[in-house]
């Protein structure tokens, strides 16, 4: 078996193990997932010494399924399962106390194989596939506390968003594959014209579903009434960052006026999103509206030209993010919530996750020498050397003053001493596996930087051009900026009129929530209230044909008495018949021959021969006959 399906089968198989035995969750699936990366370690090993593979499986006649090893596939394949291994070593701790165990590390460990497979996906069919997984399995963990309204309400939203923009990658595939005659991703590429301008545009649809783009970033915030280890995976290197991938997977195909597009969105998507977040008032959800900015900086790298930015961008993130849920995960089992009024000064009762959360949160900002100022002095520096689209840089370049000042004002509230009446700390369970599991991240989120010049001679894909000086300052003025006013000025005077619509999600004319899906949940209900009655009236006319087929059932049991009895009467006469037929009848007959015979034989006998027997005879017959004649004439 190639080392291409390991990666892939060892989560599935945990997932399997767990559902089937249904003890042992946390083990198994800790197992699956390390040993996917060990799997994706060897592989990205193979493919840096020069090796190359695919994987051929079964699929649609002519459209075989295809698993490639190419250094880009190789690496995503590590970081999924590198954040994964942290992330379900801190679930230990974080879901000690919950229940459903077994369904909550089987979900996790199916997505992890999902993920695994959409990133080493050689052709669209697969791709489609692993996508389908991908959404159910995030509907599924989003909604894992089903019980409670808002987690229900928000995998729906999540479902419902999501699931209307992967249009885009259907129609897309469809067209793709039409026009290059083959399902392979590799020579679906080389398309132009207006083939390539559509698939790209449907593509960029697909993305900003899956990386909560504006208009349709609002689910992701919704999201966090999930488990936090599920926010922390899906945001950070899976669901989320699945449409990034795929921008950067198919940058070749882009056409120039797509590229405009695509930084349009994440240049509106990264101002947007960064005001919101500055606005919130629950960690979680900042976190979140932090991360659909962050995807925003990376498809203006994608929009610039420059696919290699926004995927050393991708990976900073991925150990960024994540380290900053995990964090906040452990705030919230200290305090019983994530509104940041009850996390007041919870960096002082948590100190050593507080550090790890500043550290991380820092890396995010772009502060040196962290990972995350060399990802984004990428991006700033494609941005700054995208031609004809010099608006791509001053919207990077607020995106990141943004980022500084929503991150400066958690760090002050969490650090800010508690007054009193606010809310006491309590002991977390788990502490020390959700601490391992946060400092296992923050750690890549620190040093990782310093990996990005080999990264960038395994992929070969082109850098920014010059402006790498002027885009290091630019960008660590805005960092710092973004970091003063997020300390010093509170952020209702920072926004000023805005901060309102900022809080409200920087709703327009009600949002997509109103638009589309207050309609699209009306046409649900109203398509489910026909199903019902659909039904009942199926039910009614089942009913109605059992009731008849049991009284037909009667009329036939009493048709079958009828007949039974009928038949046997007509047996009970016919023995009888030939009972006297055989002993009545034939009896009768029977005698009366026989006595017949036995005259008759008397008779014979009589016959001697002689003629004076005969005569004598004659006479007593005679004489008997004259005394009979006259005894009659005398009685009358």
């Amino acid at each position: 078996m190639s080392d291409l399906v390991f990666p892939i089968v060892f989560p599935l198989l945990a997932a399997a193990a767990i559902l089937l035995l249904r003890r042992g969750a946390a083990i198994l699936a800790l197992a699956g997932v390390a040993l996917s990366l060990a799997a994706s370690l060897k592989l990205l090993r193979a493919i840096a010494s020069g090796d190359s593979a695919t994987l051929l499986l079964p699929g649609l006649p002519e459209l075989p399924l295809r698993l490639t090893a190419e250094p880009l596939a190789a690496l995503f394949s590590v970081v999924v399962a590198a954040v994964a291994t942290c992330v379900l070593i801190y679930s230990v701790g974080y879901m000690k106390r919950e229940s459903g165990l077994p369904r909550f590390f089987a979900l996790m460990s199916l997505f992890v194989a999902a993920m695994q497979a959409l990133v080493l996906a050689g052709d669209w069919i697969l791709v489609l596939v692993a996508w389908e997984l991908i959404g159910l399995c995030s509907y599924l963990l989003i909604g894992f506390w089903f019980q409670r309204p808002e987690a229900a309400n928000a995998a729906s939203r999540a479902f419902l968003y999501t699931r209307s923009a992967d249009l885009g990658l259907y129609i897309a595939i469809f067209i793709l594959i039409g026009a290059a005659g083959t399902s392979q991703i590799a020579a679906t590429l080389n398309v132009d014209g207006g083939t390539a301008v559509a698939a790209g545009l449907l593509l960029l649809l697909a993305a900003m579903g899956k990386s909560a783009q504006v208009p349709l970033q609002d689910w992701l915030m919704r999201a966090m009434a999930g488990p936090t280890p599920v926010s922390a995976l899906l945001h950070s290197a899976t669901l989320v960052a699945a449409g990034a991938i795929l921008l950067i997977r198919v940058a070749p195909l882009l056409a120039p006026n797509v590229l405009h597009a695509i930084g349009l969105v994440g240049g509106i998507t990264t101002v947007a999103a960064g005001l919101i977040a500055l606005a919130e008032r629950d960690l979680k959800r900042l976190l979140a509206a932090s991360t659909a900015s962050q995807y925003g900086l990376m498809l203006i790298a994608v929009g610039a030209g420059v696919p290699l930015a926004a995927l050393l961008h991708l990976l900073a993130h991925a150990a960024i993010k994540s380290g900053l849920f995990l964090a906040a995960g452990e705030f919230q089992h200290a305090r019983g919530g994530t509104a940041l009024e009850r996390l007041r000064g919870v960096g002082r009762v948590r100190p050593w996750t507080f550090l790890g959360f500043a550290l991380a949160a820092l890396a995010l900002v772009g502060a040196p020498p962290l990972s995350g100022f060399f990802s984004k002095d990428a991006v700033i520096a494609a941005a700054l050397s995208a031609p004809n689209v010099a608006w791509l840089a001053p919207l990077a370049l607020v995106g990141t003053l943004l980022t500084g000042a929503y991150l400066a004002r958690t760090l002050r509230l969490l650090w800010r001493e508690r007054e009193e009446g606010e809310s006491e700390s309590r002991p977390v369970a788990g502490a020390c596996w959700m601490g391992l599991g946060v400092w296992v991240l923050v750690i890549p989120a620190v040093f990782l930087g310093l990996t990005f010049g080999p990264i960038e001679a395994l992929l070969g894909l082109p850098g920014p051009e010059a402006h790498g000086t002027t885009a290091m300052l630019f960008g660590l003025l805005a960092a710092a900026a973004g970091l003063a006013l997020g300390w010093l000025v509170p952020a209702p005077r920072l926004l000023g009129p805005f901060h309102p619509w900022a809080q409200s999600g920087l709703v327009i004319a009600g949002g997509l929530t109103f638009w589309i899906g207050r309609p699209a949940m009306a046409l649900a209900y109203g398509c489910q209230r026909l199903e019902r009655g659909l039904y009942a009236i199926v039910l009614s006319v089942g009913r109605g044909g059992l009731f008849i087929a049991r009284g037909c059932g009667r009329v036939e049991r009493g048709l079958y008495a009828v007949v039974l009895g009928t038949g046997r009467a007509s047996l009970a006469v016919a023995h009888l018949v030939r009972v006297g037929d055989e002993r009545r009848i034939d009896g009768l007959i029977f005698s009366l021959v026989a006595g017949v015979r036995g005259w008759g034989d008397r008779a014979r006998s009589l016959q001697s021969g002689w003629i004076h027997h005969s005569l004598a005879i004659s006479a007593v017959v005679t004489a008997v006959t004259l005394i009979i004649l006259l005894s009659a004439s005398l009685s009358f």
